[in-house]
């Protein structure tokens, strides 16, 4: 199988790292399970130029090499590997961040799992000039058999594959957003993720 897996949020707890980060640069408190909207800027109450400021820390390479892994996830997506799926990380990082992301990834024990960088936010709004090493009319020619993703923004990036099967990590930010059809499945951990994956296995082969 051809497996689909976002970066943030779903293989690492990015935005409760990121609420230490704007404790730390403007002394905002802001609970994890608050952040209500994926948009970090409204969720924070932050100016465009705090936005800028804190999102251009938060991709510094010490940065992005520190962020915790979501707990089981490492395991789960190493297993398939070992399996012999094919896993693509397809993360809205930009380009820039390609370096650390591959360290991070590869200290994980995620070798083999490929990794891309495709615009899905429009980042270029915090990061001047950056860039993406997939671009969109590629991305859609890649064909996924299962997805995991946390991001409301990026259920468009999944619909154009009407078979795929999705594990939506349940996160604050998607707890009040409709799933895009019956073959996408809420799950609050990778356990329950490993069972989705198991059963989109199951269905492929019947």
């Amino acid at each position: 199988m051809h497996i689909y897996i976002d970066f943030d949020d779903c293989l690492c707890e990015t935005a409760a790292y990121f609420t230490q980060i704007a404790r730390k640069l403007f002394g905002k408190e802001i609970a994890y399970e608050d952040i209500k909207d994926f948009n970090l800027q409204k969720s924070f109450d932050l100016t465009d130029d705090q936005y800028g400021e804190m999102m251009e820390y938060g991709h510094r390479p010490q940065i992005l090499g520190s962020i915790p892994q979501t707990d089981g996830a490492a395991e789960v997506v190493g297993g398939w590997i070992r399996a012999g799926h094919r896993v693509s990380i397809i993360t809205g990082r930009p380009a820039s961040s390609f370096e650390p992301s591959r360290k991070w990834l590869d200290r994980h024990g995620l070798e083999g799992a490929e990794l891309f960088c495709l615009n899905k936010y429009g980042r270029d709004s915090f990061i001047k000039g950056a860039s993406y090493s997939l671009k969109l009319e590629d991305y859609y020619k890649m064909k996924f058999d299962f997805a995991v993703e946390d991001s409301p923004l990026a259920f468009k990036y999944l619909t154009h594959l009407p078979d795929l099967r999705a594990a939506i990590v349940d996160r604050p930010w998607n707890r009040g957003c409709a799933l895009p059809g019956e073959n996408y499945r809420r799950c609050r951990g990778w356990e329950e993720i490993q069972q989705a994956f198991a059963d989109a296995e199951k269905a492929l082969k019947e």
